[in-house]
């Protein structure tokens, strides 16, 4: 094998040589569900990324036991986490397995062109396009369903979140998670329904069902819960997809220490902010250290709609922090501390 890797490096040195670029690198992008994020790209150089998108409806639980049919991209909503690098080609396949005859699409906020590339993806039941997208721009990107009704899509699920690093990459922190907020919009149905149906009117009239963080009520709570330790680095990709309401993004008992507003990771990063407004449409970076063990509740601070389901939960373990945070009614877990300064 060693004399096909010095041919190769011979052949490349010509190449250059000649003025002729050698061949793109190109690989299979590592795709993720939400809270999942695919890891950092360590590569300096641009690479072909082959993306695969399926378009899909899948029945799965919204709230407790009760269902709904969702129009998804690989079969989950929010969709996979994309990620790549500024100048790096998007290679990406998209085909739809939905029997009810239906179109499906991709239009991504990161692709400069007609459509976020939504004409050249659009495809039925059995057929594939692929399509190749030079991502010029570094940020955290939406991307949905473009198909008419376009509303109609984003409501009920084909949605997903593309970072594009940039090309010196982003700061190394702990664990980076992947949350997405949107409305889900109903047909009045008794209690005891087992399954609700999408109403396009309630749409219209942008009064929700439901609000929820990755496609289903109380999503990030229980066992499903983010995790971190005291000391540790946390970034939150969050993503809005509406179709309809801005989200007051807000960590309660966390201040953000770095905000990349509307996921713009050109411009140096927003300090000290305490809660961020994410258009529909639009995404957020932000980033925090877990300083003081406990529950932390992210919510959309427009309140009401954590008793629709936008709600979640990080949970901080590590030892108490009695000089950052204390009282006379903790004084088992502050034991050894002064309770007044």
């Amino acid at each position: 094998m060693k004399w096909l890797t010095t041919l190769l490096a011979l052949t490349a040195v010509t190449a250059l040589a000649h003025g002729v670029a050698a061949a793109p690198r190109r690989e299979n992008a590592v795709l993720t569900f939400a809270p999942d994020v695919p890891p950092p790209i360590t590569r300096h150089q641009p690479a072909t990324v082959v993306v695969n998108l399926t378009g899909g409806v899948v029945t799965n639980q919204l709230k407790g036991d009760v269902k709904y049919a969702f129009w998804t991209f690989n079969g989950h909503t929010p969709g996979p986490f994309i990620r790549a690098r500024e100048g790096d080609t998007l290679e990406l396949h998209v085909t739809n397995t939905d029997a009810s005859g239906k179109p499906h699409n991709c239009d991504l906020h990161a692709v400069t062109g007609p459509g976020g590339g939504a004409p050249v993806t659009t495809v039925v039941k059995g057929e594939e396009a692929v399509s190749w997208f030079k991502l010029l721009q570094p940020g955290l990107f939406l991307y949905h369903c473009a198909a008419p009704p376009v509303m109609d899509h984003i409501a009920n699920g084909m949605y997903g979140l593309i970072l594009v690093e940039p090309k010196h990459g982003l700061p190394k922190v702990d664990h980076e998670f992947y949350v997405m907020q949107s409305e889900i919009y109903t047909k009045d149905a008794p209690e005891d329904a087992e399954f609700l149906e999408y109403s396009h009117e309630k749409g219209l009239e942008e009064r929700p069902t439901f609000v929820v963080f990755n496609g289903r009520v109380f999503s990030l709570t229980g066992k499903n819960s983010l995790h971190a330790k005291v000391g540790e680095r946390v970034r939150i990709y969050f993503g809005d997809a509406g179709p309809n309401f801005i989200s007051s993004f807000h960590v309660i008992g966390m201040i953000f220490d770095k905000v990349y507003r509307e996921g713009g990771l050109v411009d140096p990063p927003s300090h000290g902010i305490q809660t961020t407004l994410v258009p529909a449409g639009g995404a957020t970076v932000v980033e925090f250290d877990a300083k003081v063990p406990g529950t932390y509740t992210l919510v959309d601070h427009a309140i009401f709609r954590v008793e629709q389901g936008a709600v979640g939960y990080l949970e901080v373990a590590g030892n108490p922090q009695c000089e950052i945070y204390r009282s006379n009614k903790d004084a088992i877990r502050c034991k050894g501390c002064l309770v007044h300064p």
